[in-house]
């Protein structure tokens, strides 16, 4: 019995590349813990928290009217730092989920964005 052989592919003819290309959204130094920070996604607005060191990133849209939610530049979070809170209306969000919890869309939630970090930014992970 002779031994099988294997069919080798022609060198250049059937190699195949992968690239992998990775969207930084923001440096990590750009995002304290306890703070938030607006940024862009391709042509809609989005935002970051980074609480109890993780970070959470959403689309900056309320669900009820579809408007931004910061009242000025980075402030997402109401008085005491533990909700996300739409400035039109005052609708309050968990911060880990999205979910409204008071307001005109309770049990709506806020649009996640998939993101991964590394030691000095963050990625979209698509």
């Amino acid at each position: 019995m002779k031994p099988s052989r294997l069919k080798r592919p022609a060198r250049n003819r059937e190699l195949a590349t992968l690239i992998i290309v990775k969207i930084r959204l923001f440096d990590l130094d750009q995002l304290p813990e306890g703070s938030a920070l607006s940024f862009t996604l391709g042509s809609k607005q989005a935002f970051a928290i980074h609480r109890e060191g993780a970070i959470y990133a959403y689309l900056n849209a309320c669900p009820h009217l579809g408007i931004p939610l910061e009242w000025m530049p980075n402030e997402f979070l109401d008085d005491e730092n533990e909700l996300i809170q739409c400035s039109t209306h005052g609708a309050l969000f968990l911060i880990d989920t999205g979910e409204c919890v008071s307001g005109p869309c309770r049990g709506d939630r806020l649009t996640p964005i998939a993101i991964q970090q590394d030691a000095t930014s963050v990625y979209l992970d698509e």
